[in-house]
């Protein structure tokens, strides 16, 4: 398929702050894993490209829907000294956008679809995993692709989906046609660009979380889009109280909808007290902060841990931030508490088995809020460094 599309593309000056060495997967110029400490002066620009060619083991995505995350926005926002704000894997010009779903429209020979064992076909409706782990460095042989050594991601290295058409290989595919059952047209597309955000919350607390029982009390801190299928998972999974920290009610009164049995509003009432309160004394087995602002909430998380009855807390750390989280090793030694962090989505399951929880039932397309085209993505892009009144813009291809 020959032709010519537009893409946002992120650009920005590869200055290294004082002091910043090369690491090992680091490319001089090119790609780092410490982007707030190398890229200076972002800027986002509408670039043509030629429609890329599946490889043998490939497939070319026409990309339907696609949401703004968080980074999309960090990579393109300046500290004051011009700095981005995002902390991990980047490698820039990109196309940025990662939260897709999409159509086939081209399958390499050796493409094939994890649902049926078979060659992929033009037309089924899929989405990506966005991190393209190797599967053969140790991390990966070990079960652990999240942490690949070879790692490239889905619009922070590597042109994502911000744009027409994108190549990915088939191995991170996962198919979308469960959703047919539920779900319109349109609303497929919008759910399948879900999938993405809700499996970083399934990874935290279900797969590094080490998940919950029924019966087992759940505080989410933040009510983004992470937060928010948090809610929706834990109490999907027999969560007998799942309190979301939200300052932002409306987002708050999604939460309630998605599954949340509370909520608090940090900046009106104590957070430890109103968790305490609520869970008569017992405090909660998990935690999970999605804030990015963990110096910020963790005071209060370890309060409730000490002073609630409930052993062997998990506080699990989901939201990328530079930031140090002030932490009381008495504190975790006594209550058998334990830190975690979480980072990605793919392996054990996590793909189809959110697709599945989607398709009877577990319905996020509430929180994409607004609908844009290409060419409105780099003014919203920037609007959310400081306007969170909506808590999902998707790019919808026309």
């Amino acid at each position: 398929m020959k032709g010519k599309m537009e893409g946002v593309t992120l650009v920005a000056d590869w200055d290294p702050k004082p002091g910043f060495k090369l690491g090992a997967k680091d490319i001089e110029g090119r790609q780092t894993y410490l982007g707030s400490l190398v890229w200076r002066n972002p800027r986002l620009e509408i670039r043509e490209y030629d429609i890329p060619a599946p490889g043998e083991d490939e497939v070319l995505i026409e990309v339907k829907a696609c949401g703004i995350c968080g980074s999309d926005v960090h990579m393109a926002q300046a500290d004051k000294d011009g700095y981005i704000y995002y902390p991990g894997l980047t490698g820039f010009p990109s196309i940025l956008g990662h939260e897709l779903s999409g159509v086939v429209v081209e399958a390499g020979r050796k493409a094939f679809d994890k649902r049926t064992n078979k060659p992929f076909k033009g037309g089924e409706a899929v989405t990506t995993e966005e991190m393209l782990w190797c599967g053969q460095c140790k991390p990966c042989a070990d079960g652990w692709p999240n942490h690949c050594e070879r790692l490239d991601e889905i619009g922070f290295n590597v042109n994502g989906a911000f744009t027409k058409y994108l190549v990915v290989p088939a191995r991170t595919i996962w198919s979308l046609e469960p959703l047919r059952k539920n779900y319109k047209e349109e609303d497929l597309f919008i759910a399948g660009s879900l999938v993405e955000p809700t499996c970083v919350a399934y990874n935290a607390v279900i797969e590094r979380g080490g998940g919950i029982r029924p019966g087992d009390r759940a505080v989410i801190l933040g009510g983004g889009p992470v937060g928010l299928a948090a809610c929706a998972i834990m109490k999907r999974a027999g969560a007998s109280q799942v309190i979301i920290s939200e300052t932002q009610e409306d987002r708050a009164r999604m939460a309630l909808k998605l599954g949340a049995d509370y909520h608090i509003n940090p900046m009106k009432e104590d957070f430890a007290d109103r968790v305490l309160e609520i869970t008569d004394g017992m405090g909660a087995d998990l935690f999970m902060e999605a804030t990015g602002l963990p110096q910020v909430v963790y005071p209060g998380i370890e309060r409730v841990v000490w002073e609630g009855r409930t052993l062997n807390s998990k506080i699990v750390v989901t939201a990328r931030a530079e930031a140090k989280m002030p932490v009381a090793g008495e504190v975790l030694q006594v209550r058998r508490a334990s830190i975690i962090g979480a980072q990605g989505h793919s392996g054990h399951g996590t793909f189809p088995r959110v697709i599945d929880c989607m398709a009877t039932g577990m319905d996020m397309t509430l929180i994409s809020t607004k609908k844009i085209s290409l060419h409105e993505l780099p003014e919203n892009i920037l609007k959310l460094q400081t306007d969170r009144s909506e808590c999902k813009i998707t790019y919808v291809a026309s």
